[in-house]
């Protein structure tokens, strides 16, 4: 799950973490009211969304007045902001973070995140703060650092945290704050279970003062039912509209941009699924687990999902039974199928739990279901049948 950056900043600054005042808008109307908890003559006025590149895309401003900010926020809230995370549709900007502006003497990057190869802390620190991290990997990989923690209740040491923020030569004063920095990152990521937190950049003002000047955190999904006051933070705004019906009903749902609509059951059968599909030419339009023990009433639910999206035209279904029951996932398509009066080519592959009679019911519904043998002959038949 991710949250906006004023929310992000909120919990640094909760946790100790140095960052910048600042306040958020969520109507024109409150710009007067709320500027007046700020001390500054100048502001950095942001567009939120959830989305890297704002900047470029002008969702960022240095105004030099209020005059001036009222001016700017008029054109940036309800702007449609096309970065290169965004895709081409863009974001509609629906709120807005106004702070301090900064003295800006260096910047940094610095991150931490969950390292899955190793099931260690990674923290990432580099020298080329508000670039893109990829860019800076491929080009100048010599101005990274990655340092990996052993997860421990006791926290890090300070050998750990030197190495960590060994690259950016800080003085006494600034390794003082930025070893308060890395135990509160590390502090966050066990005790709110982020996933990621990256600060870019992390900068040395000319008032020799280290802050936090931009942040983006990510959440465990899986770990958001113990986390109530992080999922107080989504914003329903700047998720697609089928991923949210998809959370209701537990399905790992995510929308892409071809053609072939797939339902698998188990992530890596799904990706197999997907490679498959491309492999033959076409892109799938969807990643959708309906995971090892669905129900009827799920499966239906996964179905309508896919169809919901206008640039299905076909679908394949793939299927191993195991706790999940072929006959269960069956009867879900056919029902769903009769429901939404299926308009668009269906490929069905079953191997496994009762992988008989789940063909049986797909064979007497009378609708126009094409079987496969396994998953090669199903993406031949799905890729020829929407041709």
């Amino acid at each position: 799950m991710n949250i906006h950056e004023h929310q992000a900043k909120e919990i640094l600054k909760e946790f100790g973490a140095p960052v910048s005042n600042g306040v958020v808008i969520l109507s024109l109307n409150e710009i007067k009211s709320e500027i007046l908890k700020l001390n500054s003559e100048e502001f950095v006025l942001k567009a939120q969304i959830h989305a890297g590149g704002r900047g470029k895309a002008g969702g960022v401003k240095l105004v030099k007045n209020i005059s001036e900010l009222e001016e700017e926020a008029k054109i940036m809230m309800g702007k449609v902001l096309i970065t290169h995370q965004t895709g081409p549709k863009g974001k509609e900007v629906k709120r807005l973070y106004i702070e301090e502006a900064s003295n800006i003497l260096k910047e940094f990057y610095l991150s931490c995140l969950i390292d899955r190869e190793t099931s260690k802390i990674a923290f990432i620190s580099s020298t080329e703060g508000g670039m893109d991290i990829e860019k800076v990997a491929l080009e100048t990989p010599n101005k990274i650092i990655t340092n990996k923690i052993e997860l421990k209740d006791e926290g890090l040491n300070k050998k750990e945290i030197d190495k960590i923020i060994s690259i950016f030569k800080f003085n006494n004063k600034q390794k003082k704050v930025a070893t308060n920095l890395i135990k509160s990152l590390y502090k966050i990521v066990l005790e709110k279970d982020a996933s990621l937190i990256e600060i870019n950049p992390l900068i040395i003002t000319k008032e020799n003062e280290l802050i936090c000047l931009d942040a983006k955190m990510n959440f465990d999904d899986n770990a958001i039912f113990r986390r109530p006051e992080i999922l107080k933070l989504r914003d329903l705004n700047e998720e697609d509209p089928a991923e949210i019906e998809a959370s209701k009903y537990d399905l790992a749902y995510i929308k892409l941009n071809g053609s072939i609509g797939c339902m698998v059951n188990g992530a890596g059968l799904a990706m197999a699924t997907m490679d498959i599909i491309k492999l033959y030419g076409k892109e799938p339009a969807n990643f959708l687990d309906v995971g090892g023990g669905a129900s009827k009433e799920k499966v239906a639910a996964a179905f309508k999902l896919i169809l919901s999206d206008k640039n299905v035209k076909g679908i394949l279904i793939n299927i191993f039974g195991g706790i999940m029951r072929c006959d269960v996932l069956a009867q879900g398509v056919v029902d769903a199928a009769k429901q939404i009066n299926l308009s668009v080519p269906l490929v069905v592959r079953l191997a496994g739990t009762n992988f008989k009679e789940g063909k049986e019911i797909l064979e007497k519904s009378n609708l126009k279901i094409l079987s496969a043998l396994d998953l090669n002959d199903a993406a031949k038949k799905i890729v020829e049948a929407i041709k």
